[in-house]
């Protein structure tokens, strides 16, 4: 099996902040079967509550969507019972915080500061309790603040995403300072990582399609994480702004295979599921 652990779907006629194109299961499905995947994990694609459950009906109709990690504001006074209403449904993975590069969490200027709030302590012990998880998306500034807050919820398990944004990727040797923060939140055990949006990270369009453009960002997060903590994620439709599909799946297919066939079995299937904790549907 072969598992995408970032996918967003949506459609105009259910109101959201835009993705780059409209997307549903059906067109993603035609790209990614082909590439040999066979099950998504999708991934909050607008701020509203009711995006949940958008997302959790289109996935009781497609076995093919076997969780979702979704949208939901852990310090809002409605955190544990929104939490409540969707964790009941057995797809409901968990749910993704977003901060940009001032540690600022979207409408909490409590945040601004980096200091970590008690009622976000508060609602990621919720979290952990229930077994669920946290993304976490923002760039390599945040992972100090990253490492603070898996240190303040020692059950909880944290996926970054898009490689926390190691810009950009040309085939040099990535930022210093990118490569000393992955390696240090890396040292925490509770920490994975996916390797998605490569294409985006490379800042140009088209984005190359050969390997050894992404190979020292790829070894970087290789040392740092290893075959057990690095997990494949394509970051669909997004990615379309710089490339097709396919192309972009190949680029870590032919570098995970390099590693041998454990490494590859790991990174497409067996790590999104001791993390996630999904089960097969199809």
């Amino acid at each position: 099996m072969i598992v995408d652990t970032h996918t967003h779907f949506g459609d105009p006629a259910h109101p959201q902040p835009p993705l780059f194109r409209t997307a549903l299961p059906a067109t993603y499905k035609a790209l990614a079967i082909p590439e040999g995947v066979t099950a998504t994990v999708v991934v909050e694609s607008g701020s509203s509550i009711e995006d949940n459950q958008w997302i959790l009906d289109q996935a009781a109709v497609d076995p093919f969507i076997v969780g979702l990690v979704g949208h939901l504001d852990p310090f809002a006074a409605t955190f544990a019972r929104d939490l409540e209403r969707f964790a009941a449904n057995p797809l409901f993975r968990g749910f993704r915080l977003h901060m940009n590069c001032c540690h600022d969490y979207a409408g909490h200027p409590e945040q601004a500061s980096g200091a970590i709030s008690a009622r976000l302590v508060e609602s990621l012990e919720i979290v952990a309790a229930r077994n669920l998880v946290l993304d976490f998306h923002g760039d390599y500034t945040a992972l100090d603040y990253v490492a603070e807050l898996v240190g303040q919820v020692p059950g909880l398990r944290l996926v970054l995403n898009h490689i926390a944004e190691g810009r950009p990727i040309d085939g040099r040797p990535p930022n210093p300072e990118w490569v000393r923060k992955v390696r240090e939140v890396a040292a925490l055990g509770q920490v994975w990582c996916k390797v998605s949006a490569l294409v985006q990270m490379t800042e140009i369009i088209p984005a190359p399609s050969d390997l050894e453009t992404y190979r020292p960002t790829l070894d970087v997060l290789w040392n740092a994480f290893g075959s057990t903590r690095l997990i494949y994620a394509s970051n669909w439709p997004q990615i379309e702004r710089v490339s097709d599909f396919a192309t972009a799946h190949r680029i870590v297919a032919r570098y995970f295979e390099g590693r041998g066939s454990e490494a590859t079995e790991n990174y497409f299937y067996e790590n999104s599921k001791i993390v996630y904790r999904w089960k097969e549907r199809l």
